[in-house]
């Protein structure tokens, strides 16, 4: 694994169940300040994969390395948004007791926050553009806003590596464009993996693609072809370009 690889996966294989096959034989390297999508169908191995960088699924086969230049716990350094953030929208927690939380794996389950703990949060707020709203109770806030704060959650933990599963699947489409741009500014500080089914935001913001069924059919540019993707989905592909800014493939 190189300076540069923040993952690296060799060979790995997941079951559940031990029959059913999710992850078939991955090799997939994540470089430093990569910006990566990963798009495929429905129950293709996607949240796996982010699961087993994490440490959340063990494979049964293959190799994992994470973070290999941090000596120890380098999963410490990840920030996960999951797909879905299931909360009790009444309760009353605040914007900045959520953001806080992301303070728990530094300052330990029993300790209060200290002074740095905060000075973090707060500044996570900021960089999401959130801090208007540190004392709006979480539940009342609109899904992309919601999203934003789980971000700043995940931030401030002072991740290197940011994992986001399917992050705009409750953010309305006129704040989706926002959203992809506070990644884009992140991205050139933190490593970024995007789970998505938005192929044409995917081909704008990310400089990465992986296309995942089961088995990695394609990771590398971000430029696919309908033949790649075919292979992906298994089913016939159409790709449709409106303009530079939503070009998928070169042009010919």
């Amino acid at each position: 694994m190189s300076i540069e690889e923040v993952v690296k996966l060799r060979d790995v294989w997941v079951y559940y169940d031990d029959s059913v096959c999710v992850l078939e034989g991955i090799n997939l390297s994540i470089n430093r300040e990569d910006f990566l999508g990963i798009i495929g169908p429905n129950g293709g191995g996607k949240t796996t994969l982010l699961k087993v960088i994490l440490g959340l699924v063990k494979p049964n086969r293959g190799k994992i390395r994470v973070l290999v230049d941090i000596p120890e716990r380098g999963r410490r350094f990840i920030g996960y948004v999951p797909q879905h953030s299931l909360f009790d929208r009444e309760f009353p927690a605040s914007v900045w007791d959520v953001v806080l939380m992301g303070r728990l794996g530094q300052a330990g389950r029993f300790r209060r926050y200290s002074h740095e703990d905060k000075k973090i949060a707060l500044h996570a707020l900021k960089t999401v553009e959130m801090l208007d709203f540190r004392d709006r109770q979480i539940g009342r806030l609109s899904g992309g806003e919601q999203q934003r704060v789980f971000v700043a959650r995940s931030l401030a933990s002072e991740p290197k590596l940011l994992l986001l599963d399917e992050p705009m699947a409750n953010v309305d489409t006129p704040m989706q464009t926002e959203f992809y741009e506070l990644l884009k500014r992140l991205n050139q500080r933190i490593t970024i993996v995007l789970v998505s089914h938005d192929l044409s935001a995917v081909s704008i913001y990310v400089n990465k693609i992986a296309c995942l069924n089961h088995r990695l059919f394609y990771h590398n540019s971000k430029e696919i072809t309908a033949k790649e993707l075919e292979a992906t989905y298994q089913c016939p592909i159409e790709l449709i370009a409106h303009g530079v800014p939503h070009r998928v493939l070169k042009e010919h």
